[in-house]
């Protein structure tokens, strides 16, 4: 990684609230959260994607084993 922050898309940022943050934050383990987690709480949520994505972007935490390209 280059150390610059990632940029995030503003049509999801703009959608992400402080509770969904929280959740991202909360669900994320040694600064990084996987796929499948993060795709549920996305559906649970009720939130597309991307906007979980860019949740975890602003959060500052990584998505790993990511098969779909989801985020």
């Amino acid at each position: 990684m280059s150390g610059t922050p990632k940029k995030i898309d503003p049509r999801w940022a703009v959608q992400v609230t402080p509770e969904l943050l929280d959740a991202v934050k909360a669900k994320a383990r040694d600064g990084g959260v996987t796929c499948p987690v993060l795709r549920k709480l996305a559906e649970d949520n009720g939130v597309p994607y991307k906007v979980a994505g860019a949740a975890a972007d602003a959060a500052g935490i990584r998505v790993h084993n990511c098969d779909l390209g989801c985020f």
